[in-house]
C-alpha cells in the first residue's frame, strides 16, 4: 500500500517541480506569474475566438450540405467532415487552456496568500487580503463562465458528428434530404453556444481588468 501509495505523488511530485522550474525561468526574463497569468487569458479568449468562428463554419458546411442539388457530393462530405474536425480540434485547444488558466491563477494565489502573510503591516495586509478576495471572486466567475461555455461546444459538436457519421454510411441525395430539418436546430443552437461564447470573452476582459488593477 505504500508503494501503491508513493508511486502514485511521483507524477504529482514531477509536475509541481517542472511547474517551479517553468516560472523561475520565466521571472529570469521579468514575467512574474500575474504576467502569465493575463497572456493565458488573452490566449484563452483567442482561442474562444477561434472556436467561434469555427462553428460558424462548420454551420455553414453542414447548410451547404443540406441544400445540395446537384454535383459531387462526396467533396461536399469532405468538407464539412475536415470543418468538424477543425471544430473538434479546437474545443480541444480551448479545454486544455482553461486548464492551464486554472493551474497558474492558482499557483499565483497561494503565492499572494504566503505573501500576505509575511506582511507586519496589519493595515496593508488587511488591504491586500481584500484584493486577493476580490481577485479570486473574479477568476471563479470567470472560470465558471469558461467551463459552462466549454460543456455546451460538447453537445453541439455531436450532433454535427451524428449528422456526419450518418452521412457517410447514406451518402445520397434521400439522405441529405433528411437532415434539413436538423439544420435549423443547429442554427439556434449555434448562435446560443456563440452568444455564450462572447460573454465568455467579456468576462475574460473584465478578468484582465482585476488582474492589472490590482
Amino acid at each position: 500500500m505504500r508503494f501503491r501509495l508513493a508511486a502514485g505523488l511521483v507524477p504529482l511530485f514531477l509536475l509541481a517541480s517542472c511547474s517551479q522550474l517553468y516560472y523561475a525561468s520565466m521571472e529570469k526574463l521579468g514575467k512574474e506569474k500575474r504576467d502569465i497569468l493575463v497572456q493565458r487569458v488573452v490566449e484563452g479568449k483567442k482561442d474562444q475566438e477561434k472556436a467561434k468562428q469555427q462553428l460558424k463554419t462548420t454551420l455553414e458546411a453542414f447548410q451547404e450540405l443540406t441544400g445540395f442539388e446537384g454535383g459531387n457530393l462526396e467533396k461536399v462530405y469532405k468538407k464539412l467532415n475536415s470543418s468538424l474536425e477543425d471544430a473538434d480540434g479546437r474545443a480541444k485547444t480551448l479545454t486544455d487552456r482553461i486548464t492551464s488558466i486554472d493551474k497558474v491563477a492558482g499557483d499565483l494565489f497561494t503565492e499572494w496568500d504566503k505573501e500576505i502573510a509575511g506582511m507586519k503591516n496589519g493595515e496593508l495586509r488587511g488591504k491586500s487580503r481584500r484584493i486577493l478576495r476580490d481577485t479570486k471572486l473574479r477568476h471563479q466567475q470567470y472560470m465558471q463562465r469558461m467551463r459552462a461555455t466549454e460543456k455546451k461546444i460538447a453537445p453541439v459538436l455531436q450532433v454535427f458528428q451524428d449528422q456526419v457519421t450518418f452521412l457517410k454510411h447514406n451518402l445520397n441525395a434521400k439522405a441529405i434530404g433528411s437532415l434539413k430539418n436538423t439544420s435549423a436546430k443547429l442554427d439556434a443552437e449555434v448562435s446560443l453556444l456563440i452568444t455564450d461564447i462572447e460573454a465568455s470573452i467579456a468576462e475574460a476582459d473584465n478578468f484582465i481588468q482585476t488582474l492589472s488593477a490590482s
